[in-house]
């Protein structure tokens, strides 16, 4: 095939290591610096389009080192091809990286990044513009402290400073020590009254019935969450459809929902009541093809990600306000990063001299980007 101007020149990968100011804690482990990739592409034309790869090992035991080597990888499938292919190269991505869904990712985002910007369209058009606003959670990580006095201490005092900031609701990770888990919900609720609670337990409690009484304790002191994500193993879909089954609390999946199969056996089974959309680990195809599936099947939709900057934020951001339909938001980590590299998107940095801080509010407004998800690195232009 002859190049054209949307041909792919070239494509390349670095390292995108971004310190946090807070620990990521999962019921997993933790994360205190985001190990992510930078991809580009650079068409025919002197278009270039970005990506980004955002492993977090102890969510799904991808790694920085396994995302670069797939990405690597697809170098010579994409090189030479033709970016308004997107749905072919999708499947020849998918053929190539060995399910290292953060890889799928930063590839298709980089090349829909490039197609749109050569066509001088926002991202947040291209995926049907349905809006261009959305409101999203906060999330209160588990911290790594000594003590259960220390552990409400970090809740209480983390609401305070993110529902100052406008946010009206908080997720908060759980899935490790029980006890504490309730005192530091408790502690969410006694700061924060009229805030919207989630849970997230990251796979953490052994079984249902452990999640069941969870919510009962919360019960009885008057709490009650919005959404309960993820309580049980990745695999026991018995153990989610138990808990679908016997709370009314809205049940959602995130480990056990990472392709398009996944999604489907969800959804067969009646496992939950919500899936969690996180274009880390569907890549950003296979992702759109999911929420397609879970419409047609009234299931709800969730948009979230790992540990990511606002380049994949925004492009999520964009994917969901596009399509629209999700009833629950979860773009947050940029918030939890400093020094970023990168400069556009629907976050906006601090004015504080020397902070590479992202503001913390609500509020992700897409309006102001006009074409691709808007996101460069600092060094560009």
């Amino acid at each position: 095939m002859a190049a054209t101007a949307t041909t792919i020149r070239s494509l390349s990968v670095q390292e995108l290591n971004i310190p946090l100011w807070e620990s990521f804690g999962i019921a997993g482990g933790a994360q205190q610096i985001a190990k992510n990739l930078l991809v580009t592409i650079e068409l025919a034309d002197g278009t270039r389009g970005y990506g980004e790869a955002a492993p977090f090992p102890s969510f799904n035991g991808e790694t920085q080192k396994m995302a670069f080597d797939a990405i690597n990888a697809s170098k010579s499938i994409l090189e030479g091809a033709d970016v308004w292919e997107w749905r072919r190269l999708h499947q020849e991505i998918r053929r190539s990286i060995n399910g290292i869904g953060s890889a799928q990712c930063a590839l298709e985002t980089a090349i829909l990044d490039a197609l749109t910007r050569h066509s001088r369209m926002p991202m947040w058009a291209f995926f049907g513009g349905h809006s261009t606003q959305l409101e999203t959670d906060m999330t209160l990580p588990i911290p790594t402290l000594s003590n259960e006095n220390e552990g409400v201490e970090h809740a209480t005092n983390f609401t305070r400073t993110i529902t100052s900031s406008g946010i009206k609701t908080v997720k908060i990770k759980v899935g490790g020590d029980f006890a504490l888990d309730v005192k530091r919900i408790e502690g969410v609720r006694d700061q924060a009254p009229e805030s919207s609670i989630l849970l997230d337990g990251n796979a953490g409690y052994e079984s249902a019935e452990i999640a069941l009484h969870l919510l009962e304790s919360l019960g009885r002191k008057g709490i009650v969450p919005a959404l309960f994500e993820q309580p049980v193993p990745k695999d026991d879909l018995k153990g989610l459809r138990q808990l679908t089954q016997n709370t009314e609390v809205p049940i959602a999946a995130d480990e056990s929902a990472y392709n398009l199969a996944s999604v489907k056996r969800i959804i067969d089974e009646a496992a939950a009541n919500v899936v969690n959309i996180k274009l880390m680990k569907f890549g950003v195809i296979e992702a759109w093809d999911s929420v397609c599936l879970c419409k047609a099947a009234n299931i709800g939709l969730m948009i979230g990600g790992m540990v990511e900057s606002p380049l994949s934020m925004t492009m999520s951001a964009c994917f969901a306000a596009g399509i629209g339909g999700f009833n629950y938001i979860d773009l947050d980590t940029p918030f939890f990063m400093e020094s970023i590299p990168l400069k556009g998107g629907c976050y906006r940095k601090t004015q504080s001299p020397n902070s590479g801080r992202i503001e913390v509010g609500p509020t992700l407004d897409l309006r102001g980007i006009a074409e691709g998800h808007g996101v460069v690195p600092l060094a560009t232009g």
